[in-house]
């Protein structure tokens, strides 16, 4: 991914985040420009044999050339090996089931990203794949799980949306080896800056580029990244990806790729700040008198803390969910509230969020009804306590 003309050639290894606001040290090759052009080209020219002297032919095949910078230093910040930039977390996300030989078995959450449960349910089983849900925090029914059968692929998300529940990933990943399986980590929420999922054995990485990576609610965009060294598994997976990725189409276009790495830029100082501020609202509402119980694996009461403690550095990430006291409504009633907090999808923005998951997933949603997910932004930590506390009092008053 990284050639002569388009980087600057470093004389040293910098840190990650060193890496991650230089973008791997790039520099237009033309112009000497810093931040990348924007390339606007689907096809590229050839020279007279019909060679692409760029290595580039036409935009679905190879992406623009945009692409070069994102995957390299996304591949660097997760010390993997090479990375594939898509559309969407999704389709990066399926893409690595859609890939598997039909029949294949796979071990995935109980609790995942909505949307990629709800995809197995419904694509899954035309495409023949054995879809087997465990709880990933429960060692001993991973265990079972992946033993009952020959197993292709075990997924795992940590924590994992929207209950925030950790998965113990060097465990995992060492029970999915020893069943000849491959094991992938959704890495969206805790991002590099907290998590390095390929040094607990992960074989590859799966991020939605929407949320903390883009981090500005303005770009929709996934990533794949292939862990370091070779196996035969791995390869043979990571070569289907790139065939995939290449006859699908699902490319993402110059303009959010440009703006993809113009949040990667920042991913360092946002986390830092996103991640003190969500613990300090999450300890601020632990002894809540109108707060059942608040989701962060930051707490040293959370059921989750001693494996992230283990395996985070820096912080446990913006995302909590706070569960309200009383009839469920009233969590709907607090949402509805809220001044700062914006009611909207997503997360892993500059804004903070607040959703009732369990009305936003309709029919079929296994999300507790009195649950508020809460996507922490760079917003005062004051102000935003101040917002929950208002929305909280009025949602009382209403119910009287």
């Amino acid at each position: 991914m990284n050639n002569s003309e388009t980087y600057t050639p470093w004389t040293q290894e910098y840190r990650a985040e060193t890496r991650a606001a230089q973008g791997d040290g790039w520099r237009c090759p033309t112009t000497g420009a810093v931040p990348p052009p924007i390339g606007l080209a689907a096809t590229f020219a050839r020279d007279s044999e019909y060679r692409a002297p760029a290595g580039l032919a036409y935009l679905r095949d190879q992406g623009t050339p945009g692409y070069e910078q994102v995957e390299t230093v996304v591949a660097g910040l997760e010390g993997g090996s090479d990375a594939l930039v898509f559309s969407s977390g999704m389709a990066a996300a399926t893409a690595v089931f859609q890939v598997l030989p039909a029949g294949a078995r796979v071990v995935v959450p109980e609790t995942m990203y909505f949307g990629l449960t709800k995809w197995l349910r419904e694509f899954g089983p035309q495409r023949g794949l054995e879809v087997v849900q465990a709880p990933m925090n429960d060692l001993d029914a991973v265990r079972a799980a992946v033993a009952a059968a020959p197993t292709a692929l075990v997924w795992a998300e940590s924590p994992a949306n929207p209950t925030w529940t950790v998965t113990d990933i060097a465990a995992c990943a060492e029970i999915a080896h020893a069943a000849g399986a491959l094991f992938g980590v959704d890495n969206t929420v805790p991002t590099p800056v907290h998590s390095q999922p390929f040094a607990l054995g992960a074989d590859l990485i799966m991020h939605s580029g929407t949320k903390y990576l883009n981090g500005h609610t303005d770009v929709v965009a996934g990533l794949l990244v292939k862990a370091p060294g070779s196996s035969e598994a791995r390869d043979a997976i990571w070569e289907r990806l790139q065939l995939h990725r290449r006859l699908t189409g699902p490319i993402l276009g110059p303009m959010e790729t440009y703006l993809l790495m113009r949040g990667i830029r920042t991913l360092f100082p946002r986390m830092r700040q996103i991640s003190a501020t969500a613990m300090a609202v999450a300890e601020h509402f632990a002894e809540h008198p109108r707060i059942r119980r608040v989701a962060y694996p930051g707490l040293a009461t959370d059921p989750g803390h001693a494996v992230a403690a283990r395996q985070m550095t820096g912080g446990f990430s913006g995302m909590l969910s706070l569960h309200v006291d009383g009839e469920w409504q009233q969590s709907l009633r607090t949402a509805n509230h809220c001044e700062l907090f914006i009611r909207a999808t997503s997360l892993g923005g500059v804004e903070s969020l607040v959703e009732h998951r369990y009305t936003f997933e309709g029919p079929g949603s296994t999300s507790p009804k009195d649950m508020l997910r809460l996507s922490i932004g760079l917003e005062s930590p004051a102000d935003l306590v101040a917002d929950l506390e208002q929305a909280l009092e009025k949602a009382v008053k209403e119910d009287r």
